[in-house]
């Protein structure tokens, strides 16, 4: 599932392509992945792209907002006259745009298109009042989120302070608390799995047994693994792709994750380790990470 970086890559390509164009036009194709009426968007114009963790907010004059969870293999493309270099579409958009996976399309002014591409229909689209988006819904549950981009307004800071009293008052393994949307916003498998190799922490270890110098590489290290995601515009391990229709590369920049079987570049005493944790692939180093 896309994750902070892959998301915020996403809000960025929204924003500098989709700002200023009018919503003239809605086709809905695929009615379970849409909440909302088609009318109140068309004929209003993009405001503001937000983001809150995973969850993204398109911002009209009309008074409502788009608020998008892309889930597993939700993507948003654009194509249109402020994206007059439009590069070949990643093999990743399975059927092109539009497509057989092609769930919603936004039609813009000046010819414009957004398209809602999603293969296994897990995202999905709500229609939502701007003055209601930080309060309502999934958004609202949100926890803080590590602060490597500007905050959208609303969203709250996960501050070293915060985040020591968030591992205190648990006993699940540090790696299921990362990942928990409800406790820090928009850490996935990924950068979880990442995070905790450059920290050196095992993931099954009991969160409120972490020492203080553990707590603060492992913040440290959350804020460094997340802006080299966003370096590299994300990481296309699924399905993720830009606004723009094309790969992000942090998935040639893995420190642990899908890097079972492979000899550990730091310590070079062991190879890293997949196992399941929380239900979730976990890859780890057991000579360094203990």
């Amino acid at each position: 599932m896309p994750e902070l970086p892959e998301v915020e890559t996403i809000r960025r390509g929204l924003e500098k392509y989709l700002v200023g164009h009018k919503i003239v036009d809605l086709k809905v194709k695929s009615p379970k992945i849409f909440d909302g009426k088609k009318g109140d968007i068309v004929g209003s114009k993009v405001e503001k792209i937000r983001r809150f963790a995973k969850v993204l907010s398109i911002d009209l004059s009309g008074g409502n907002s788009i608020v998008i969870h892309v889930k597993l293999t939700g993507q948003l493309i654009y194509r249109g006259p402020k994206l007059t270099d439009a590069p070949q579409l990643s093999k990743k958009v399975v059927g092109g745009i539009p497509g057989p996976h092609t769930h919603l399309i936004f039609k813009l002014d000046k010819g414009g298109f957004l398209y809602y591409n999603d293969v296994r229909k897990f995202g999905w689209v709500k229609i939502v009042k701007t003055a209601q988006v930080e309060t309502s819904g999934f958004v609202a549950k949100l926890g803080p989120e590590p602060q490597v981009t500007k905050s959208s307004p609303g969203q709250a800071v996960l501050t070293l302070k915060l985040f020591k009293e968030i591992l205190s008052k648990t006993t699940r393994p540090i790696k299921v608390v990362l990942m928990d949307q409800e406790k820090i916003g928009g850490i996935g498998n990924i950068y979880a799995n990442d995070a905790l190799f450059l920290a050196k922490i095992n993931p099954k270890k009991e969160s409120r047994k972490l020492g203080k110098e553990e707590i603060e590489n492992l913040y440290k290290a959350i804020h460094k693994v997340l802006k080299n995601g966003l370096r590299y515009a994300g990481a296309s391990e699924l399905s993720y792709v830009t606004a723009r229709g094309e790969e992000g590369e942090y998935q040639n920049h893995f420190l642990a994750y899908g890097r079972d079987g492979e000899l550990c570049k730091r310590c070079h005493q062991a190879k890293l380790v997949k196992f399941r944790l929380g239900g979730r692939g976990t890859y780890f180093c057991p000579a360094c990470q203990r």
